[in-house]
């Protein structure tokens, strides 16, 4: 990856910022992209900190023109694009009756277009020097959860649209990766997004017990060396994704009761 020229949209924290000093470690250059200024300024000293090349561009991943604009600006700063990682995500934590619908449209717009814009924008350049596009999903996109109606449907979406691409391109020589992380510790269950689209504020998760972002991007750097199709970074995720489409109905009952213990559950 030396010499790389890595994007990586929502990399001012959790696995992108983890991902964007692992890539930048092993000497790519990287570039991060966030909405806040404040938080992609504070990611970007660090990176420097460690000597590791690297410019941030603010913007916002569900805009179009905005990913328009962190290409344009990735090839004038770096002179080509070899890598895109669509890691810009948000959930959300409500009962679909419950839930009104702005919220399942934001977190579409950032997880699922904000990849497509993405992708859309770099995808010549990485067509060019036979790069890598990586999409950060998770079991919810193999697995759909109660209470994450728009965050599943989202990550069902972009799977779908990795997939179809990776066939698309399958004479191009670029490489498609999806990435599915199990429980992650991150900052992603605190912003999540309840029925009426505020803040959750606190995960309902023991987060001290999950992966940690830096073991996830170890196992997401090795991945894109690889030019691994998919990788499932768990043994409950390898299971659950087994067991679902061997076992749907008994998933069902498993998943709803794994769900109902979370804190604060509107499940029970």
């Amino acid at each position: 990856m030396k010499d790389k020229v890595v994007v990586i949209t929502g990399g001012s924290s959790g696995i992108g910022k983890a991902l964007a000093e692992e890539f930048g470690k092993k000497g790519s250059k990287i570039v991060i992209t966030g909405r806040k200024k404040e938080a992609l300024d504070e990611a970007l000293t660090s990176l420097k900190s460690q000597g590791i090349e690297a410019i941030a561009i603010q913007g916002d991943v569900s805009k179009e023109e905005d990913n328009a604009i962190m290409a344009k600006e990735t090839v004038e700063a770096f002179g080509k694009i070899d890598i895109l990682i669509n890691n810009a995500g948000i959930s959300m934590r409500a009962p679909f009756n419950d839930v009104d619908l702005d919220v399942i449209r934001k977190v579409m717009d950032i997880n699922y277009w904000g990849a497509i814009y993405a992708t859309k924008y770099c995808l010549p350049e990485i067509i060019k020097n036979k790069g890598s596009v990586i999409g950060i999903s998770s079991i919810a996109g193999f697995r759909g959860l109660p209470g994450r109606v728009g965050y599943s449907s989202s990550k069902f979406a972009l799977q779908g649209f990795l997939e179809s691409l990776r066939t698309e391109l399958l004479k191009t020589g670029v490489h498609v990766l999806t990435a599915c992380p199990g429980f992650t510790a991150s900052n992603i269950r605190k912003t999540s997004l309840t029925a009426d689209g505020t803040a959750q504020g606190e995960s309902p998760r023991k987060e001290e017990k999950m992966m940690t972002a830096e073991e996830c991007a170890v196992r997401i750097y090795k991945a894109t060396v690889k030019r691994k199709k998919y990788i499932i970074m768990t043994a409950q995720g390898k299971m659950t994704v087994f067991l679902n489409k061997w076992f749907p109905g008994l998933m069902d009952k498993m998943v709803y009761n794994v769900m109902a213990k979370e804190e604060n559950s509107p499940f029970k």
